[in-house]
């Protein structure tokens, strides 16, 4: 691709690349200058730097910058909102079906724990920081910032004139009330995102200073971030106040694009345009409703027959796609997804207990309950799984850690886990563990969505045959399983993670002993849900603070491969982001970001 480049275009990606490497890996900022972390926008010399310093940086993105249009005005640059582009709005009503899942049970950030719910409050809550679709940070409710020398210290600049949809004005006090809200586990399942802010100091009105602990490379795109972050999302205190934290999870009052004006669980939610909205120009659309569709079926049926314009929530039944494809009247994005999907194997159950996993790989595989974990790992062909369930949309996973993060993902982790698949090696461990070609295997469930089936009876088929022990599907709604998986009441498990678009997003919320979704539910007795590992702890803690690009990188791996190797969840694939809606809309690219639907500038045709 570079070689046919013309020589003035080879010569000006060169400079490019060489800007965007020339940095001290030992510097906490990455090298970086203060004016070069400024918000809210970037030049394009120091996005690519912060990419590179990232590890996320490739040639494509280099030519892309190489010959994008010209930057920004000095308006936009300020943090004002953009010219109008249109002579008048659109309007109109875009109908959605959220995919997976019976309801919607909260749009509370404290309390969101699936995709399919910030998706939705994406579009009604603020943040400081919003991501693009290049995974870069850029000025949400924070319209620039500047931190300082030491990496301690960032000071945010807010946005002047922002109304809350009960008219409420945003100011300092609501980052700081939001601030301490999160803080507190006991109203907030992602309190550990904070853990390295010390302190919010508000300076006036529009300027508050965040304290840290140490340097975080991943504060602007994790903690701040408005959507997958949660923890920073910011809420309004007389709403809360006023309607109780049930209620606000149903209507959450926010300060984005749309108002929540109706939800009922099981029955969706109904966003209007906020009128008051920072940006006059959108959003486009006056009127979003969100129906839930759990089964597969009635989706497509839905989306074909125009009952519903664009899919949103868990991704569509992969066998659907390539009917969708087929279709003239839909258009079907993918892209790399952000996320993992395992099959977790409740390690307090017979015939894989686990009660320690504090020992060395070959000392678990001295025992029986380990041994059979190991065996149903080795014994799933990843490549034949996705051949068969998802149609060859997917890469094989071996842990959390996805290909969207490029750097630190480990392309050489499908060689050497110990869940790589090996029949052979499988049906002995499986032998080994008392259960010789599956006789006297104990009958098991494997806990599904209903748009989830096909996937969950290929698994029984691959079980089945290659070691020959039976498992019985057991199809839950969404909520419901979510519910039996936090409390550690199931068998086996099909669920993964989405909005992946850092290390912390996959090793801190899932992988460690405290991680948020590790069993919060589980009976007293337990000591730790799906999996628990001293030095995947400690691992962790030391990667999350680590601005050392390559020492960190060094830390996910070394995490990522203790869990893989022993079998915290057998991993089976990295799917693809697919976003599908009919032709009459009009979906932009800036708004294509990874996990989410953002529907601020969707229109819709006639």
């Amino acid at each position: 691709m570079f070689q046919r480049l013309d020589k003035q275009m080879r010569k000006k990606v060169r400079e490019m690349l060489r800007w965007a490497y020339d940095f001290d890996p030992k510097d906490p900022l990455f090298g970086l200058k203060k004016e070069e972390l400024r918000g809210p926008r970037m030049s394009r010399r120091a996005v690519l730097r912060l990419m590179a310093a990232a590890g996320i940086l490739t040639m494509t993105d280099v030519l892309a910058a190489c010959t994008a249009p010209a930057p920004p005005t000095a308006g936009e640059e300020a943090g004002q909102a953009p010219a109008p582009q249109e002579a008048a709005r659109p309007g109109g009503e875009l109908r959605a079906g959220w995919a997976g899942t019976g309801e919607i049970r909260t749009l509370d950030p404290a309390q969101i724990n699936q995709v399919l719910q910030f998706q939705i409050t994406s579009n009604v809550l603020g943040g400081l920081t919003h991501i693009n679709p290049d995974l870069v940070a850029e000025g949400d409710l924070a319209v620039d910032w500047e931190p300082s020398d030491d990496g301690l210290e960032w000071t945010f600049h807010l946005r002047e004139g922002v109304t809350f949809h009960n008219g409420d004005p945003f100011s300092a006090d609501d980052v700081i009330f939001t601030f301490n809200r999160s803080k507190d586990p006991e109203q907030s399942i992602h309190s550990r995102v904070l853990a390295n802010m010390e302190e919010i100091q508000k300076i006036d009105d529009l300027t508050i200073k965040i304290i840290l602990a140490k340097p975080q490379a991943s504060l602007l795109v994790k903690t701040l971030e408005r959507s997958s972050g949660r923890a920073m999302t910011i809420v309004n205190k007389r709403a809360l106040e006023e309607m109780g934290t049930e209620q606000y999870g149903l209507t959450p009052v926010g300060t984005g694009p749309f108002k929540v004006v109706e939800h009922q669980l099981g029955q969706g939610v109904v966003l209007e345009r906020f009128e008051d909205y920072y940006d006059p120009e959108r959003p486009k659309l006056d009127k979003v409703t969100i129906i839930p569709i759990p089964e597969p079926e009635p989706l497509a049926a839905a989306i074909e027959a125009g009952d519903i314009q664009l899919i949103g929530g868990n991704a569509p039944a992969a066998e659907l796609i390539d009917r969708f494809e087929s279709n003239p009247d839909l258009v079907v994005s993918q892209i790399t997804g952000p996320g993992f999907q395992a099959l977790w194997l409740n390690p307090h159950r017979e015939p894989y207990v686990v009660p320690d996993f504090n020992k060395p790989v070959e000392e678990l595989k001295k025992e029986p309950g380990f041994m059979v974990r190991l065996a149903i790992a080795k014994a799933i062909d990843r490549e034949d799984l996705i051949k068969r369930a998802l149609f060859g949309r997917g890469q094989p996973a071996f842990g959390t850690i996805n290909p969207a993060m490029r750097f630190f993902f480990d392309t050489g982790i499908n060689d050497t886990s110990e869940q790589r698949f090996d029949l052979a090696e499988a049906q002995r461990l499986l032998a080994d563990g008392g259960y010789p070609n599956g006789e006297g295997f104990p009958p098991l469930k494997l806990m599904v969505t209903p748009a989830g089936k096909r996937e969950g009876e290929i698994l029984v088929d691959i079980l089945k045959k290659n070691l020959n022990i039976e498992v019985e599907l057991d199809i839950k709604d969404f909520p419901v399983m979510i519910d039996l998986f936090d409390s550690m009441d199931y068998d086996m498990l099909r669920i993964g993670s989405g909005g992946d678009y850092d290390p912390d997003d996959a090793l801190v919320d899932w992988m460690q002993t405290s991680s948020k979704f590790n069993g919060p539910n589980r009976p007293e007795d337990m000591p730790f849900g799906y999996f628990s590992d001293a030095e995947v702890d400690e691992l962790v803690e030391m990667e999350r603070v680590e601005t050392n690009l390559d020492k960190r990188k060094e830390l996910v791996q070394r995490a990522n491969a203790i869990t893989s190797n022993k079998v915290a969840a057998a991993f089976l694939f990295h799917p693809l982001d697919i976003l599908v809606y009919r032709k009459e809309v009009n979906y932009p690219a800036v708004s294509r970001i990874p996990g989410l639907v953002d529907l601020d500038r969707t229109t819709i045709e006639g």
